[in-house]
């Protein structure tokens, strides 16, 4: 008896070795650096387990095996990608998960991942804070968490991330001021923050000389529009804000910029002129403000690349400014309620029906609807066709404009009443 007992510890103890060297052989023939493979644990510990539905990338991840190894296999279905780099050990380079509405936080995994250079959980349920630790992610080009649930301020670790070059952080519940540290991240070229609830002022981004691509849209941003923006910019968008004051003189001096909507804010005063001699602005859009007046350009915006502009619902008066009419590209004008009065220049329905001629566009829409405008229509728009263009001309106080004419339906002229009341001069 005694001798089988030793048999069988005997056994036993050789069994626990061939497990360790067993061991030792997969730890030995891993690809993966075993950093990384924490991460990757660590992140997926972190969720909620019944948000890891079969199918979704999650639910493949079986650390029993290496996973560059086996990635693409039944084990590691899909979620990331491996680059042998150092040593012929493999390391994630990039996290891209499917949108299969995973729940939980960040907080659980340190993040080293100093090869990562792509990290994309966009379209999920994420919720928490944006880790500090991902400041660890030294060499990341894209960072993605639009559309999820993240909370809390952003953190100032992000602007430690030399090689960033895209941003997208928007459609969350982020809030507080934007950090003044995003204006470390000099490689930065696109950057996305609209949807969140993010307040305070605007910081200096003067810093970011490849950045052609801002969105701050539908936020509680504050104060005055900054001076401090990058030259490089194409595109930028902060509209639904709480801004305030006036247009920026500097705005001349973003000479690549091509759209710009500051729409749906608090900013009032003088539409300055530079912004229709601007050497490349092609699309504007300032509606929902409080500007009260607009300057005309020296060379009465001959020389504009407009191609849209928006400057409805606001309080611009007098006249309706010629030189609009005389800008060569521009095919969209909204100057809907706003206090402009007079006769409808003779330009604006030539440049609807026949174009500025030389080759100049024409009005594709027209909308100068909720104004004071009197006297007749001018005549070239009563050979207007239906469809040929986008035109309105309903809440006014023109003399006749029956519904007959289609820039005539869908809303009747103000009373003799309110156009008097406006302006006495009004016959």
């Amino acid at each position: 008896m005694r001798r089988e007992v030793g048999s069988l510890g005997f056994c036993l103890s050789c069994l626990l070795a061939v497990i360790t060297v067993s061991e030792v052989v997969i730890t030995g023939d891993s690809r993966t650096h075993s950093g990384d493979i924490q991460v990757l644990k660590d992140f997926k510990n972190g969720l909620n387990p019944g948000s890891i539905t079969p199918g979704s990338c999650l639910s493949s991840w079986d650390f029993s095996v290496d996973p560059c190894d086996y990635l693409f296999s039944d084990r590691f279905t899909c979620g990331f990608r491996c680059d042998r780099l150092v040593a012929g050990a493999s390391r994630v380079t990039e996290i891209t998960l499917d949108q299969a509405g995973y729940t939980g936080t960040l907080s659980s995994s340190t993040w080293n991942l100093p090869f990562l250079q792509f990290l994309d959980l966009s379209d999920n349920s994420f919720s928490g804070s944006i880790p500090d630790s991902f400041s660890n992610l030294t060499r990341l080009r894209r960072l993605t968490l639009s559309r999820n649930s993240f909370s809390g301020e952003i953190p100032n670790s992000l602007g430690s991330l030399p090689n960033l070059e895209e941003l997208y952080l928007d459609n969350n519940h982020l809030q507080g001021p934007i950090p003044a540290s995003i204006n470390g991240l000099i490689s930065l070229k696109k950057l996305e923050l609209q949807e969140n609830a993010l307040s305070g002022a605007f910081p200096d981004l003067g810093s970011l000389k490849n950045l052609y691509f801002l969105d701050a849209s539908d936020n509680q941003i504050c104060g005055q529009i900054t001076t401090a923006l990058p030259a490089s910019l194409l595109e930028l968008s902060i509209r639904n804000n709480n801004l305030e004051g006036n247009l920026p003189h500097r705005l001349g001096s973003l000479k690549y910029l091509q759209v710009m909507d500051l729409s749906d804010n608090k900013l009032s005063g003088v539409i300055s002129w530079i912004v229709f001699d601007h050497p490349s602005l092609q699309q504007l859009t300032l509606s929902h403000n409080n500007f009260s007046s607009l300057q005309v350009p020296s060379n009465m915006g001959e020389g504009s690349k407009l191609i849209a502009l928006d400057l409805s619902y606001n309080q611009l008066g007098g006249l309706l400014p010629a030189f609009i009419a005389s800008m060569p590209n521009l095919s969209a004008v909204s100057l809907e309620h706003n206090k402009f009065t007079g006769m409808i220049p003779s330009q604006y329905a030539l440049k609807t029906v026949v174009g500025g001629g030389g080759g100049t566009a024409s009005f594709e829409r027209l909308l100068l609807g909720g104004n004071y405008l009197f006297g007749p229509i001018p005549g070239p728009l009563m050979f207007l066709k239906p469809g040929y263009a986008n035109v309105s001309l309903v809440d006014n106080c023109l003399y006749r404009c029956p519904n007959s004419f289609f820039f005539c339906q869908g809303g009747t002229q103000k009373s003799l009443v309110d156009c008097k009341n406006f302006r006495h001069s009004i016959p």
